[in-house]
């Protein structure tokens, strides 16, 4: 069963969302506020976001061990998990948790067998989803029966965000609009996508507003419900 995917992003006025490039600097912590009121019993983010949080430099290059393509979970009954996509086994952890929430990386088949090692070795669960590239939709079928998620909080980045729309899989969107602007180009937006997938277009048909909110600092958090047609078949994000 899908479970009900929020995508949760804060940016500047201008749809940018690399708070180190706002004018004025922003230093309040609305995002973490707003996670923390949704609640979910996980939260996804891509491989560029989840590199940020590596501690790692690299794992072992090669192992003698064989391992099969099978979901492999260290912790079930946390309160909430960190999903990170990794279809190609780039990120070295050098931990087992973020913020206190187990990692759980999702893979493809094609990854090494000493990549797999590494991730035992450092207690990093791990599931699959698709031989080559990833299944979004599988990703969320995944998660509802091994870990039991109802509501998946999706917060970036714009790959990751964008591969999830394009593929009608995001229900409702939430964005902390905070009083600054980045204004440059080539800062990474809320919604992105690579220049093969630059054509598509998400199957969104309607956008409806829950709520408008005030908070601190004058930003805004806004909450809109989304309604999606039919989609082609999910793609795999870049995070």
């Amino acid at each position: 069963m899908k479970p009900e995917v929020i995508c949760l992003m804060a940016s500047s006025v201008d749809g940018r969302t690399l708070p180190s490039r706002w004018r004025p600097k922003n230093s309040g912590d609305l995002f973490e506020q707003v996670h923390e009121q949704l609640g979910g019993e996980a939260w996804l983010i891509g491989r560029v976001t989840g590199q940020e949080f590596a501690k790692g430099t690299a794992y072992p290059a090669t192992t003698s061990e064989r391992f099969p393509r099978e979901n492999w979970i260290v912790k079930r009954d946390a309160k909430a998990h960190g999903i990170v996509l990794d279809p190609h086994g780039k990120i070295c952890w050098g931990r087992a948790d973020i913020g206190g929430d187990p990692i759980v990386v999702v893979l493809t088949e094609a990854v090494s067998d000493a990549h797999l090692a590494g991730l035992r070795s450092e207690g990093v669960s791990y599931i699959f989803a698709g031989q080559t590239q990833l299944d979004l939709a599988l990703v969320l079928d995944i998660v509802s029966r091994e870990l039991g998620v109802k509501r998946l909080l999706l917060e970036g980045g714009g790959g990751a965000n964008g591969a999830f729309l394009r593929a009608g899989l995001v229900d409702e969107f939430n964005l902390v609009l905070c009083p600054a602007i980045d204004g440059a180009k080539g800062a990474p937006s809320v919604f992105d996508s690579t220049e093969s997938e630059a054509g598509q277009r998400a199957p969104v048909t309607a956008m409806t507003l829950e709520s408008s909110t005030a908070l601190e600092g004058g930003a805004l958090w806004l909450r809109y419900k989304i309604t999606n047609g039919s989609a082609l078949p999910p793609q795999a994000s870049h995070g």
